[in-house]
């Protein structure tokens, strides 16, 4: 049963947290869990359908505006509703419609199949006036053909000659959800598209928009179908709609098909005829033929990524969720990335942030490299936007991405916990030094990632100096966002040295082996040894501070200097901080939001000794509310670095049904997605040590000892390898590919076709908890 995610709730509080809960998506196509035949009245649904990186622009209003400040920002657009289907059963004059909140609910089940990519809802009704049904509603959006949402409605009677009337709509008149009331949700610009064109024929409903300022086109063509000979059907169009409502009388069970392809400009030039292509190109594609596409689709997923615990079903439940909304959520297109709340919802307004590349992507890098490269790809795209960031930003070189986007201007209205967060370039560049240590791929390092590192690099010399034979950066925030415009953020300054050092591994590399894409990269971005050597000179001169007394590195020049927070004082309903304190209160004391020092240790663990690293953890463990979504995880994965067992369970077990459970209470807005890509991490990196470095692959293994096993794939340099920990020992089997070395708890062991490695499990040096 972990396949698949269950209920047969209908309360109003279950209703709104499952339209994010059982939303389906593609990575392109994102459709929330709604009802077909819409909510009850006491429900507050959040309607959605979502095209990924599909944006409008808006203006940003500000009380006082000074340079640099963005003026617009880009919002994920609500597009074209395609879901509305409606079934009216009775005679005209006393038909009921089919709802939970009307007749008699019999039966109710609703479930969400993680290994065949679809969702389902069944209804077991019955009408004030007896007539009685079972109604199946699938619904999937296609891997296979990345323009389709289908959904398949299976009627069966169970009284005699049923009169029926299926209304299906197609709307062009929506709006985004807004909510003033908290700042993680747009608040402003609900309407944003304008319908251009509305028509429908014998076989088809075509609803095309515009954006109001971005100038982009979307449509959708949309196709009906019932296996019902003496059915009749009237199609009527409307400025803003299409409605095609299809009478017959219900004596065996029926079934009615609904195709909706959506596309839009950023894909095609010609949005109507890319349809009628697709449209007449699936026809002849039976449902059975579509929902084994989708199913083949989810047997090769699975097969790289899933991860199989043994010894707890609720958790092998929510890992599996979590990753297949991941995947639901992943532009696969080079143009599109995964959003805050992927494709599931409207939270901070379908923004692109730094959780990409620190929790999501390793997923992709160490499972699908292929998709990782694409969300790569992705960042390069926007990288002209990133240098003209950068000038506007003061600085006369370098690459600053921005802290929120969608196509590449800066979208981030507060300053302070989004533009000044420079580290996020550091983050992009470390995605890419990963995914070469991962991949060998040098060509792609050549290509693109040598060029990213290089003008992320060139940011840091901008931003920073040398001062008493340190290079410090000044007047940044890190990942913390309780802690703002800091000198010396350590989390800041660490990546910054890992950027500029692989900036020169990486033109060596390349000079190496592609001396003549070396000259193209030279000429192309006007790059000069000296200015290497002044990249390396600032790495090796970085200021990495510890504090002699506490023996932990200061989070920056000043955290430890401020009052500790009063937690004990502290109501729970004051949590989380931000919405009920003012930015500057939380910004004079020492309170973490989230994690950051402890952050830079997961990541770059070699820059700093294991006891610094342990009392690290220790200090900045008391200090953090983990308001964040983003935080269990990490302190999940250092625990079990550092050996403290238990308390990295107890962090994983916040993290992996984090959304199921909806613990944070807003999952209704939306999922956490990297949260979701943090619970992979949880496992891999943190409870198996799983570490790519420059010479290899490494593993400190460990595992709860609540379970019996786990077990996980990973792709490196073209080969695939199944890792198994047990109680006892760690197994690694050579699936595909070339021999691979490995490295656990230091000692280097060589995986060949021919033999398995297994390694008695060490644990380490366990700390006391």
């Amino acid at each position: 049963m972990s396949w698949v995610i269950q209920s047969q709730a209908t309360d109003k509080e279950s209703i709104e947290l499952e339209e994010s809960l059982f939303f389906t998506g593609n990575g392109y196509i994102g459709i929330r869990g709604n009802f077909e035949e819409g909510a009850p009245d006491e429900i507050q649904s959040i309607r959605g359908t979502y095209l990924n990186g599909f944006h409008d622009i808006v203006p940003i209003s500000y009380g006082e505006k000074l340079y640099g400040f963005p003026d617009t920002q880009q919002k994920l657009v609500n597009m074209i509703d395609a879901q509305e289907v409606q079934i009216w059963v009775g005679e005209q004059d006393e038909a009921e419609q089919l709802s939970l909140s009307t007749g008699e609910l019999l039966n109710y089940e609703r479930t969400l199949y993680l290994d065949k990519g679809y969702s389902e809802r069944k209804l077991h009704w019955r009408s004030k006036h007896g007539h009685e049904l079972i109604v199946t509603f699938k619904r999937m959006t296609s891997f296979q053909t990345k323009e389709l949402f289908y959904q398949h409605i299976t009627i069966t009677p169970k009284s005699k000659d049923i009169p029926i009337r299926i209304v299906s709509n197609v709307r062009g008149d929506v709006q985004n959800f807004v909510d003033p009331t908290d700042p993680r949700i747009g608040s402003s610009h609900a309407k944003t598209l304008t319908v251009q064109q509305t028509e429908a024929n014998d076989t088809a409903s075509y609803i095309e928009v515009n954006t109001t300022a971005s100038e982009l086109s979307a449509a959708v063509l949309s196709t009906v179908k019932i296996n019902q000979p003496t059915a009749t059907t009237h199609m009527v169009v409307y400025d803003e709609n299409v409605e095609t409502e299809i009478a017959f009388t219900l004596t065996e069970p029926t079934i009615f098909e609904k195709r909706s392809l959506y596309t839009d400009s950023r894909h095609t030039t010609d949005l109507k005829q890319t349809l009628l292509q697709l449209q007449h190109a699936m026809e002849p594609l039976s449902a059975e033929t579509l929902f084994s596409e989708q199913e083949t689709y989810l047997t090769t997923f699975w097969k790289q990524t899933d991860i199989q615990i043994t010894g707890n079903q609720a958790l092998q439940e929510g890992i599996r969720f979590n990753l297949f909304h991941v995947l639901q959520s992943t532009g696969q297109d080079g143009i599109s990335n995964i959003a805050a709340k992927g494709l599931s919802g409207e939270g901070y307004e379908g923004h692109y942030f730094w959780d990409t590349e620190i929790y999501l992507l390793p997923l992709f890098t160490m499972t699908n490299p292929k998709l990782a490269k694409q969300l790569l790809l992705y960042r390069y795209s926007i990288l002209d936007a990133a240098r003209n960031r950068a000038k506007e930003m003061g600085h006369q070189k370098g690459a600053l991405f921005p802290w929120r986007t969608i196509a590449g201007d800066e979208c981030s209205s507060y300053f302070p916990a989004g533009s000044a967060q420079y580290h996020i370039s550091a983050d992009i560049a470390y995605s890419y030094i990963q995914y070469f240590l991962a991949t060998n791929d040098v060509a792609f390092l050549a290509s693109n990632g040598a060029e990213v590192l290089i003008e992320t690099a060139r940011l840091w010399m901008e931003v920073g100096h040398f001062s008493k034979g340190a290079f410090r950066i000044d007047a940044v925030t890190g990942p913390d966002e309780y802690t703002c415009i800091v000198n010396n953020n350590y989390y800041t300054n660490v990546m910054a040295k890992h950027n500029l050092s692989w900036a020169v591994k990486a033109v060596q590399l390349i000079k190496e082996h592609s001396p003549a894409q070396y000259q193209e990269l030279k000429q192309l971005i006007q790059l000069h040894n000296a200015e290497l050597e002044q990249f390396q000179q600032a790495a090796d001169a970085m200021y990495l501070p510890v504090d002699d007394t506490l023996q932990i590195n200061p989070q920056d020049d000043t955290f430890l200097q401020k009052k500790v927070w009063d937690f004990a004082q502290t109501p729970k309903s004051n949590y989380p901080l931000l919405l009920h304190y003012h930015p500057l209160t939380l910004y004079r004391y020492q309170v973490c939001k989230q994690a950051d020092t402890v952050l830079a240790h997961l990541l770059l663990e070699d820059e700093q000794t294991e006891e610094v690293m342990k009392h690290s953890y220790d200090y900045y463990e008391q200090v953090t509310t983990h308001d964040s979504s983003l935080s269990t995880c990490v302190f999940s994965m250092m625990g079990a670095r550092l050996g403290y067992m238990e308390k990295s369970y107890h962090y994983f077990l916040e993290t992996v049904r984090l959304d199921l459970d909806n613990t944070q209470g807003n999952t209704r807005h939306g999922l956490h997605m990297a949260n979701m890509g943090g619970t992979w991490l949880a496992i891999v990196t943190g409870f198996a040590g799983m570490r790519v470095k420059e010479n290899g692959l490494f593993f400190r293994p460990n595992i709860p000892k609540d379970w019996e096993s786990f077990s996980f794939r990973l792709s490196f340099r073209d080969s695939s390898i199944q890792c198994t920990i047990t109680q006892e020992q760690l197994a690694v089997q050579l699936l595909s590919g070339d021999a691979v070395t490995i490295h656990v708890w230091n000692d280097a062991y060589t995986v060949t076709a021919d033999s398995m490695i297994q390694v008695a499990m060490q644990q380490g040096e366990k700390v006391n908890e």
